[in-house]
């Protein structure tokens, strides 16, 4: 049986880190409430956006624009993997990292190389643990997601697609559900996929409507789909910000409650130490006492 001490000693290191849990809990609640409300005002946008561009882009030729036009030898696909920068947030980054890969593998299955653009360092450093080929990262850059990011990452798998370096762009985040729900989420970026007539968009549960567009069509997508590409990588990243602190909130509140048990179960170990050390202290002098008497 251990001793008081080293039961002691545990109680209290247990308490340490349950103050640790407890004030990172509160810490991701903090950061949880602006990241959501930054995705909830963005993504009815992005949804729109989308809609408007597959609605305009179903009265074009598929050849109006480069990002329209389905490569018919398919080489390359690269894979935007959007991540947290930090870990202790359960299986979050895991679960975006294995569709990953999966996706990854499938494509390889179907005889194409491909490579990675990483944002956030626990996907990076996955990726390059697996052996592929990460041709752009951006670490250390989660803590802060602007639009600016967002662009630079849209604009090189842009440029990448227009020079046939890539014959197809997914795009891999988390996507943020509920406090208790964040599904990792694939979203085929490039070519962009256009409904058939009356198919309603992927994010609008309603009719479609009917745009008049001013000017031509060709002109307005050679605008509007390099910034549709920045748009749904922007989402993304807002999204996955925002599932990370959700997911990091439950994690350290589960390791919480964790604490509190093992407390309860040291407390409890440490008690009957405890009464075992009296009770062999009182055996001892009551034997002494009838040795004296004898």
């Amino acid at each position: 049986m251990p001793s008081l001490k080293d039961v002691k000693m545990k109680i209290v290191g247990v308490g340490k880190t349950k103050q640790i849990t407890k004030a990172m809990n509160m810490v991701a609640s903090a950061k949880l409430r602006g990241a959501q409300a930054r995705i909830e005002r963005f993504r009815p946008y992005a949804a729109k956006y989308r809609d408007v561009l597959a609605e305009l882009s179903s009265k074009v030729e598929g050849d109006a624009h480069p990002l329209l036009t389905e490569h018919e030898e398919k080489k390359h696909c690269a894979i935007v993997l959007v991540t947290s920068d930090r870990g202790l947030c359960g299986s979050f980054n895991g679960n975006i990292i294995a569709q990953g890969i999966k996706l990854a593998k499938e494509k390889a299955a179907a005889g194409m190389a491909v490579s990675f653009a990483c944002v956030g360092r626990k996907g990076r450093d996955a990726i390059r643990s697996a052996g592929y080929e990460v041709f752009t990262a951006y670490g250390d850059r989660m803590g802060s997601v602007d639009f600016a990011l967002a662009s630079s990452v849209a604009q090189e798998v842009i440029h990448g697609y227009e020079t046939n370096t890539y014959d197809e762009v997914w795009l891999i985040y988390g996507e943020f559900v509920s406090m208790g729900s964040q599904p990792p989420r694939t979203l085929c970026l490039l070519p962009l996929k256009t409904p058939e007539a009356g198919e309603a968009a992927e994010d609008d549960a309603g009719p479609r409507c009917e745009y008049v567009y001013e000017p031509q069509e060709d002109k307005l997508l050679a605008e509007l789909l390099p910034r549709y590409v920045k748009v749904q990588v922007y989402r993304g990243m807002l999204d996955t910000s925002a599932s990370e602190h959700a997911a990091r909130m439950a994690a350290m509140d589960n390791a919480t409650r964790n604490c509190n048990e093992m407390i309860n179960t040291l407390t409890l170990l440490y008690n009957k130490t405890r009464q075992a050390s009296i009770t062999s202290e009182l055996i001892d002098i009551v034997g002494g006492a009838e040795a004296l008497k004898g």
